[in-house]
């Protein structure tokens, strides 16, 4: 059962009625397809996850508790069984969480595993750079309130309203508006905007970047490593093997050697006769 779990075809099916069941859900969003084809769309939804139930059974017959220990067959545990609760009165809601589904493409792509993995590994990084982050735009927002209120009140008349611009200005949206209204007043405020998009848009930013880059060449680095170990250990293996032969040879050679008498080069002795009479 673990083989057929494993094996290639199997996981490139499952995959395949991933994608199929992904396009079925979006396809009921349409109510002209949902017109036409609304029983076969829920026809195939009601068969997608009886696979997906399915699936998750034999794999877990087929690790007992290993299963458990997996953080990935948790995710995909959860996606099913909010799948299988019936969305109907009161949790009707739960019928639009059906799309979680497709979710499951991740844990399903070994790809796309080492992606996710990299940026959970990542997050330690990553939290440090939010707090530096949110540090940049509250000391900006609070300047910028001082400094601009009054100009420009609807984008710096108090603390969220300027801290909310500021984070729409990092985006890259509208903000060479903005800061053209406050220059008409404030020439001199270029100073302040382009020192904080500077430092908020093309340094700390990046540095998200580098961090999840940084994360995944770890991760990809550890892949290389585990492979290379496994090779190692399979060589040693095999020389431990050749290393048993060699020793059992060498015992063989031994043991003939003395049962060929005690002469120097292995060649067995016998006594000499006396020559015949007549010879």
């Amino acid at each position: 059962m673990r083989s057929l779990v494993e094996a290639r075809p199997f996981q490139r099916i499952i995959v395949v009625i991933i994608l199929v069941n992904a396009a079925t859900i979006g396809a009921e969003t349409s109510s002209v397809l949902t017109a036409h084809i609304g029983g076969f769309l829920h026809a195939v939804d009601r068969i997608t996850l009886a696979v997906f139930a399915m699936e998750l059974g034999l794999r877990v017959y087929a690790y007992r508790g290993a299963f458990f220990r997996d953080p990935w067959n948790h995710f995909d545990t959860v996606i099913v069984a909010v799948a299988l609760v019936p969305a109907a009165g009161s949790v009707s809601v739960l019928r639009a969480l059906r799309i979680l589904r497709v979710l499951r493409l991740v844990s399903a792509v070994p790809s796309m595993r080492r992606v996710v993995s990299a940026l959970l590994e990542a997050i330690p990084g990553m939290v440090s750079i939010i707090g530096l982050l949110v540090l940049v735009m509250y000391v900006s927002g609070v300047l910028a309130t001082e400094l601009f209120g009054r100009i420009a009140p609807g984008y710096f008349a108090e603390l969220p309203v300027s801290l909310f611009t500021l984070f729409q200005m990092m985006t890259g949206d509208a903000w060479s508006d903005i800061t053209r209204q406050v220059m008409a007043e404030r020439p001199w405020a270029w100073v302040f905007f382009v020192g904080y998009i500077l430092t908020s848009t093309f340094v700390v930013l990046n540095l998200f970047i580098a961090v999840v880059v940084n994360a995944m060449d770890e991760q990809s680095t550890s892949s290389e490593e585990q492979h290379t170990d496994g090779q190692l250990a399979t060589m040693l293996a095999e020389l431990a093997r050749l290393h048993v032969k060699i020793d059992a040879i060498r015992a063989a050679q031994t043991r003939a050697t003395g049962s060929c008498g005690d002469h120097p080069d292995g060649r067995r002795t016998s006594t000499p006769t006396s020559p015949h009479p007549d010879a």
